[in-house]
């Protein structure tokens, strides 16, 4: 690859980045407003929600400085996101199912990135599928604990986190197989994205792990 397409690619995966992560900030709003939460916490809130998985990811890979913390682009977009939300917010009530299809494009992008941050880490295989877990489900755990949304919704039913790790997986053997980094993060992101809008759309839930208490 030249550097002219190296750079695009980096560029590319940027974005896609800062859309997942904008998703994210404003699922975290959007949570927060339903549990009342003034501005301020609504935006902490978006903050925690759009970070709190890749910071997770860098502390569990030991990599220093955190990403996000000389990224004024990337912090810039979730501190938008959030304010625009919280303004929109002002005048019309944003319904559920909008909450759920935001909080799927983000976990979609941002767990495909987390793939590939620890895709170039070197670790094994089933720590690129875990740590791509766990930067994709890691904001939203946080984001429905200070929500007040118990219990949150990963650990629920809900067919949620194993979209994340399907899209991991998906990533990891596009990566094996050689194919182009944008094109494997692309296909692993919409994989992900789509199946949690099946999930949601058709109500489709896991198995529960026993029988429920009398």
């Amino acid at each position: 690859m030249t550097f002219r397409g190296e750079r695009r690619t980096h560029v590319v995966l940027h974005v896609l980045y800062l859309i997942g992560v904008g998703a994210f900030a404003v699922s975290g709003v959007l949570a927060a407003h339903k549990a009342n939460l003034d501005p301020f916490g609504a935006i902490v809130l978006g903050f925690l929600a759009g970070l709190g998985g890749g910071t997770t990811r860098d502390l569990l890979l030991d990599r220093h400085p955190l990403y996000w913390l000389h990224d004024w682009v990337l912090l810039t977009v979730i501190l938008g996101s959030a304010v625009v939300t919280i303004g929109y917010l002002r005048f019309r009530m944003v319904p559920r199912r909008t909450l759920l299809t935001v909080d799927a494009l983000g976990l979609a992008v941002v767990t495909v990135i987390g793939a590939q941050t620890a895709v170039a880490a070197q670790v094994n295989p089933l720590a690129v599928v875990i740590l791509a877990t766990i930067t994709g489900v890691t904001g939203e755990l946080i984001r429905d604990v200070l929500a007040g949304e118990l219990p949150p919704l990963l650990l629920r039913e809900e067919i949620y986190a194993t979209c994340a790790a399907t899209g991991a997986v998906v990533y990891l053997l596009l990566d094996t197989l050689g194919a182009p980094r944008t094109a494997s993060t692309v296909t692993a992101a919409v994989l992900v994205f789509g199946l949690r809008m099946l999930a949601i759309r058709f109500g489709v839930h896991l198995p529960k792990s026993g029988r429920r208490a009398p």
